[in-house]
């Protein structure tokens, strides 16, 4: 009788622990694929040559992203933003005279690459880090709409920090909310040693399935 019962006890045993450790991998491998839409405002750290403050420039971001589970507390997320960055409230020089206030908005493709960390009960909360890399499209002014892509770097390298919460709206899809913020590690300027860094936070709500 005894061997029944350790045996049993055995088999229950092996038997728990499979189905715990089934419980902690059921996401493991598991793909979501997002789209969001967004605002953000940027600026540029102080740089001599285009402002002299740091206003703030608004913009409308635009994300799709992939997020692959390694259990049901870690992932890993790749993102393709359409970033717009920059600055406000700069200035330009038209001869001898100083034009303030002139926006200089500076198009991106950002690509961050997030470790993130799901928690609450219901695992619906979720705060991510990592780099990020973007890649410079266009740069103007609103002043005499002048191309300056050749006076910036063609990439900015830095940090994305985040935290959002998903939904449950259906079996296979998610509604998201989601606060990001960048903070730019090099030098934009192409030929300027000052230091110029990107600065950007942004909300966005999307998708994901």
């Amino acid at each position: 009788m005894k061997k029944i019962l350790t045996t049993v006890c055995i088999l229950l045993g092996a038997y728990s622990f499979t189905r715990a450790q089934t419980t902690q991998t059921i996401n493991a491998g598991k793909t979501e694929i997002g789209f969001g839409l967004g605002i953000n405002g940027a600026y540029i750290t102080q740089n001599a040559e285009y402002s002299s403050s740091t206003g703030l420039i608004w913009g409308f971001t635009a994300h799709i992203s992939a997020e692959q589970y390694l259990n049901d507390q870690f992932g890993i997320k790749i993102k393709a933003i359409y970033d717009p960055k920059g600055l406000g409230n700069g200035f330009r020089q038209d001869n001898a005279k100083t034009v303030t206030g002139v926006y200089f908005p500076l198009k991106y493709i950002s690509v961050p690459v997030t470790l993130n960390w799901h928690f609450g009960p219901e695992k619906n909360w979720y705060a991510m880090a990592g780099p990020y890399v973007g890649f410079l499209l266009s740069a103007t002014d609103d002043y005499d709409h002048e191309n300056l892509k050749s006076q910036f770097k063609s990439t900015d390298v830095g940090a994305d920090l985040g935290l959002g919460v998903q939904f449950p709206v259906s079996e296979k899809l998610k509604m998201f909310f989601e606060y990001d913020g960048q903070l730019g590690f090099t030098n934009i300027l192409a030929n300027s040693a000052s230091g110029a860094d990107n600065v950007r936070s942004g909300f966005n709500i999307g998708l994901k399935f």
